[in-house]
């Protein structure tokens, strides 16, 4: 499968649908933000600032700054593909984001999402 076209968007794109979705479902921005803080590492000032400058969201994963290791614990479905069972690292990352993202718009507690 080719990936190239996901990995070429943009991440402000890709942000924005994220913070819809979360706020569609009645939860809030700044549990977007936590959530790609805790998995990335990066600072609430610079997911602000990726928004406003042009990053792909391939880079966006790339340039992580501390990927959190508790992020293997993540398992499940997303679009029918277990996340667990992902063999491109990359596009495993994208996924355990999305995953995390779909558990926050189903409910589940943050601490629950963040695995702790």
């Amino acid at each position: 499968m080719n990936n190239d076209k996901v990995y070429q968007m943009s991440f402000s794109k890709i942000y924005s649908l994220l913070v819809n979705k979360a706020l569609k479902k009645g939860r809030q921005k700044e549990e977007v933000d936590e959530i790609i803080c805790w998995l990335t590492g990066y600072s609430h000032d610079e997911i602000d600032a990726m928004t406003e400058n042009p990053i792909t969201y391939a880079a966006f994963f790339e340039n992580a700054p501390n990927m959190n290791p508790n992020r293997k614990l993540i398992k499940g479905t997303v679009c029918g593909i277990r996340v667990e069972e992902i063999e491109e690292p990359l596009m495993q990352e994208i996924r355990y984001l999305d995953k995390l993202i779909d558990e926050l718009a189903r409910g589940k507690a943050m601490d629950k999402i963040l695995r702790t």
